[in-house]
Formats: C-alpha cells, structure tokens, sequence
C-alpha cells in the first residue's frame, strides 16, 4: 500500500541523486530547514530534502526525519502518480483529469493492521513539541504545520480535504486559518449546532495522496473516494483514536494528529508567509485542541515550504487538469494548460491551441477565468509554443501582441485569491493577452532548424549531454 516510505525507495532507485540527505543537526523553528531549501533554490536546484536529525520544539533531536521539497519537481510528481518523469508536463495533467472523475471506494481495515495506529499517544502524551516543526519565514507568528486537514460534513457525512495553515500555540494547541470554501462551511454547520468540530492533520503519507486532497470535485463529493481514484489504489481506512468509527483516518499515512476546531473560540493567527511569497496579516482564527497522535514506526514529518516551488508545483497540476477539461470540452484544439511558477501556481495562466478561427483564444482565455477564480492573468500562445517554457511565452509576448489590439483589462471582477496588490478584498483585476499570430492574414513564419537535421544531431549528442 502507497507510503511515503515506499516512494521515497522507489525515487531512490529511479533517480537518487534527486534526494539530499541531510546528516547534520538543523532546528527547523529556527528557520534553518527552510534556509536550507532556499539556498539551494538561489541555485536553482530543487532536490527532495531528508534532514535525519531536526529538531524537535523542545530542542532535542525529534524520533521523526523532516522530508521537505516533494512537491517542487513536476517529474517527481508524475512518479508519485505511477507516471513516467518524462510524462510530466500536459500528459500529467490529462491524467490527473481522467483520475479525478473516478470513483474509488475506500478500504476501512481494523486499527490492528493500520500502520498509522502503531504507536498512539493521547491527552497530555500527544504533545505537539515532540514534533520537529517549521517556522518557514522571519515574519511568521510561529512555527506552522501547513499539511492537509480533513473534516466531515455532518449533513452529508461526506469528507472532505484541504491544505490549511496551522500555528503552534501550545502543546496541545494550534491556531487555524481557512478561507471562504469547504472546509469554513463544514465549521460552521458544527458550530450553528453548538459543537466542536473533528479534524485530522495528514501530516505525512505518500505524496500521492496529497495531490489527489487538491482535486475540485464538488463539496457533497467524499473526497475519500476521488483521492483514491487519483492514487490509483483504495484508500486504506480505519477508526479513528478520538471518535471511532464516526471518523474514519487513512490507515496508511505516517502520522495523523486529531484534535477538534472549538466552536466560537477565535484567537489571534498570522502573520505568516503566504503561498504568493509575502507575509500575511494579523487575524482572528479559529482554535484546534489537539486530541491524540498516531504514527507509523519510522515514520516521517512532512513539511512544505509555502510560498516557494514545493508549494506553487502542488497546487497547480491539479488545477491544470480542472482547467484543461473545461477549455477541451468547448475548444478540442486546445494543446495545453500551465499555471506557472511566476504566478505562484495559480495567478498566471499559459494556454496552448491551434487556433482555426479568430476568436478561440479570447474564448479559452475566458473559459479560464471563469473556472478558476483565483487565475489573473492568462496567455494564449500557438501550439508551437511550449506553455511549461515561460521564455517560449514571452517570445510570443514580444513578436506576436500588439497591446493596443491584444490586451484586454477586466475591471471590477470577483477575485478569491491572497494579492496583496488587491485594494478591495475579493475585487480585483484580470489580464488576457492573445499572443496567437492572428487568423486570416500573412504573417511572419517562425524560423527553425529542419527536424531532419535536429534527428542527426540528437544522433550525434548521444551521451554527451
């Protein structure tokens, strides 16, 4: 069954010099994981990281290696989805699409055979400070567990996932931020009713399952079931410590922490540095009262480091795939979708189509907008354009638009996003550039190398690069 053990063998033999080992005592409250990380992305290198002996939040070596910067390869990716590396650009994205409306029913076993109830600490024994974890940026209000939560709804009793912010405020303790979406409404219903509401931290399980926990199925859909279908597997379940079988947890994961979200207790979160590489505000948050802790014998703390390329790499593919099913069903000349890195893997949009009338790329680029509200600026470059080449994008930029003719501005538009460039929150702008060479009159052919003598030279390149 899929674990984060079990991917970290397989990308070991496939590609080992992909992960850095790291032997040297680090204190990532202290900032020194994430300087690690950033270092090395000044280099532009983005290897997974094992750090054997972080510290823990009382200073002591933790019994959990730290394993950060999973997400931030797009081959790593696709190996995590059973995929070729060489797969990873749009054939990812189509596949993940195609996963994405599935159904896979989970798998609920007994907490005997779950590998995530090997070891059990409850009350005052589930104690967050044994836990090596991050402070990511100099301005955040603590270190942040920034995994996956899952909730259940209690009307429908389906459940539901999302990556939220948590900050360390307590051994027993964490403060909680959400945005307008599912995981808010699922708060609230507990809280209209008087009552505490369960969540579960996944804070390290196969990465697998972390992309299928970002798909955009709708809110009555039980996420159990589409994180499956995405894996490729059954989601292995079993009963939870704190509510039994009324809270199902993966089975399979490395380390699960239960608590439960306090109705009506609000607290002071943030600041904390956001996906879109600033800090945050201040703000009222929501309380979780952690409840228990359970792993797996040599397991892993999984971290993401926010606002970089592990967490741009993570969001986007999935939101590629939503997007790239929306334009094909309308426009099947589409040729690919990519939310690029410069925008933080969702504001900036780069779409690829051969175009047959004028119009289509307007169209696509509209399409876009309108199925993900968090997208502000979008290009629609020729299929002889790479989209994943943000230089091939900006060539097209710079010799085929013309912005008198090929901008359009839209004003006023509902923007569910963090930019801090908003002056009105949930109200901004949005930018569609046609960088297609226009329909229906000359234009300049693109000069290229005949394919002829590109095959010769590949002959000739053959080990050599």
């Amino acid at each position: 069954m899929a674990s984060m053990k079990g991917y970290l063998d397989k990308l070991a033999g496939v590609c080992p010099r992909e992960i850095l080992s790291m032997e040297e005592e680090v204190n990532p409250a202290a900032f020194e994981a994430t300087a690690v990380l950033r270092r090395l992305e000044m280099a532009a290198k983005y290897p997974l990281v094992v750090f054997r002996r972080p510290l823990n939040l009382k200073g002591q070596v933790s019994e959990f290696p730290l394993v950060m910067n999973v997400f931030a390869d797009r081959a790593r990716c696709a190996l995590a989805l059973g995929m070729r590396r060489e797969d990873s650009k749009l054939a990812l994205a189509i596949e993940y699409g195609r996963r994405e409306a599935g159904v896979c029913p989970p798998e609920v076993i007994p907490k005997s055979l779950a590998p995530v109830r090997q070891a059990v600490k409850v009350g005052d024994e589930a104690d967050l400070r044994d836990l090596p974890i991050a402070r990511h940026h100099e301005m955040d209000l603590a270190p942040y567990i920034d995994m996956a939560l899952i909730l259940r709804d209690p009307e429908s009793k389906a459940y539901n996932t999302a990556f939220l912010q948590t900050a360390f405020k307590g051994p027993r303790r964490l403060g909680l931020h959400m945005a307008r979406r599912h995981s808010r409404e699922i708060v609230r219903r507990h809280e209209a009713a008087g009552k505490n509401t369960p969540v579960v931290i996944v804070v390290s399980h196969h990465p697998a399952f972390f992309l299928g926990t970002l798909n955009s199925v709708p809110f009555d859909a039980d996420d159990y079931e589409v994180i499956g279908s995405i894996m490729g597997e059954n989601v292995r379940l079993t009963a939870s410590e704190s509510w039994g079988e009324d809270f199902l947890v993966p089975a399979d994961a490395d380390l699960l922490i239960e608590g439960e979200v306090l109705a009506g207790c609000r607290e002071v979160e943030g600041p904390f540095g956001e996906y879109h590489g600033h800090t945050g505000p201040q703000r009222s948050g929501w309380v979780i009262e952690v409840k228990a802790i359970t792993n797996r014998e040599g397991a892993c703390y999984q971290s993401i480091f926010v606002g970089h390329a592990d967490n741009w790499m993570l969001g986007a593919i999935p939101r590629e795939a939503t997007i790239y099913k929306r334009i094909k069903a309308s426009l099947p000349n589409v040729r690919g979708v990519h939310l690029a890195n410069s925008g933080c893997g969702r504001h900036n949009c780069y779409i690829s189509l051969k175009q047959s009338v004028a119009g289509q790329a307007t169209q696509a680029a509209q399409i876009a907008l309108a199925t993900a509200d968090f997208v502000k600026n979008v290009v629609v470059v020729d299929d002889d354009i790479d989209p994943y080449n943000e230089q091939e994008v900006w060539w097209a930029i710079a010799t085929r638009a013309q912005p008198e003719e090929d901008v359009d501005i839209l004003r006023g538009v509902s923007y569910k996003a963090l930019d801090p460039s908003m002056k009105e929150e949930g109200v901004g702008s949005k930018m569609i550039i046609d960088a297609t060479i226009p329909v229906g009159r000359p234009f300049d052919r693109r000069s290229t190398v005949p394919d002829a003598a590109l095959i010769r030279a590949e002959a000739l390149l053959k080990g050599m690069i």
